[in-house]
């Protein structure tokens, strides 16, 4: 049986998709280097996390995160539509994949939740926000800052994706939040950034003026796109990832971003990426990974984006 996030109904048909929020694995990114990494066992270590016990008290019980159960007790239907297909032998054809699902996932006009994989599975999935046909805003929580155009070559590797985004016409406007410590940038990509217009909110800044202001600087209405790099958030609470970098976001801060910025308009989708299950640490990781994807489907619903 197809192990599913939460045990929500497994439904592997894009063409006739009945929901009103889908979640969809994207394991392989494009390599630096030949063979898979460890981000790409993220999505089933994901959904591995919760025994059926926990997952029956996550669903159904109060959630003092939320104010009550998870889908507030509305007729919402969540799906888990599995990892899309591929390999990593061939990962320009699961890009092509990831993509053709998004966009069924997005012209079906459910809200999509990402697991990765790597950074750069977003890719795809940014590019099928055009079926929207309208301006995105793009909120970016990571370390790094992931505006480098190439590396060894690849331009669509995990060190790219908003890059490649600001590339995308429906993206209008970048706001990159968490950028600490030493990564693959150099100045040239910071001020590629900074010419393009991107929001830059390194973790200290962000320490120092606080969720609210963060928010205050994302333009309100959205619709907007949320992609969230674990290295983007403190080790102390998500330490499998295979760049540790000390002053990144806590709980209640990546809590309060979520739920203010569902609250500021339609998030048409979220991923979350650079899990290294290997790296973890009695499950803090991935406790916390399934903490951020219920207040981000808890948030949705209370909000009622997920009307169709």
């Amino acid at each position: 049986m197809q192990k599913t996030f939460l045990d929500f109904p497994y439904q592997s048909n894009l063409e006739d998709l009945d929901a009103h929020i889908a979640i969809l694995g994207i394991p392989f990114g494009m390599p630096y280097e030949p063979g898979p990494n460890d981000q790409s066992r993220a999505p089933e270590a994901i959904r591995q996390a919760s025994s059926a016990a926990d997952i029956a008290y996550t669903r159904h019980h109060y959630d003092w995160d939320l104010g009550g159960p998870l889908l507030d007790g509305r007729d919402i239907r969540v799906v888990d539509c599995g990892n899309v297909a591929g390999d990593a032998s061939d990962p320009a054809e699961h890009y092509r994949q990831a993509e053709q699902a998004a966009r069924k996932i997005f012209a079906a006009s459910a809200i999509l939740v990402t697991l990765g994989g790597d950074h750069g599975v977003p890719i795809p999935v940014m590019r099928a926000l055009q079926v929207f046909d309208v301006p995105v805003t793009l909120v970016h929580v990571d370390a790094h800052l992931d505006w480098r155009h190439e590396v060894n070559g690849e331009t669509e590797g995990y060190s790219s994706p908003i890059r490649r985004a600001s590339e995308m016409p429906w993206i209008n406007h970048i706001v990159q939040i968490g950028m600490r410590g030493i990564g693959s940038a150099r100045e040239r990509e910071v001020e590629d950034a900074r010419n393009y217009g991107a929001d830059i909110i390194d973790a200290y800044e962000m320490h120092a003026i606080g969720i609210d202001k963060v928010l205050q600087r994302i333009p309100n209405g959205g619709p907007y796109y949320l992609t969230i790099d674990a290295d983007g958030l403190d080790p102390t609470i998500m330490p499998a990832v295979m760049s540790q970098t000390p002053g990144g976001l806590d709980w209640l801060q990546i809590r309060q971003l979520v739920h203010g910025l569902v609250k500021k308009g339609r998030v048409l989708g979220m991923d979350l990426v650079e899990i290294a299950p290997s790296c973890d640490v009695g499950k803090i990781t991935l406790v916390h990974a399934e903490r951020l994807i219920c207040n981000f489907i808890g948030a949705t619903v209370r909000a009622g984006y997920y009307k169709r």
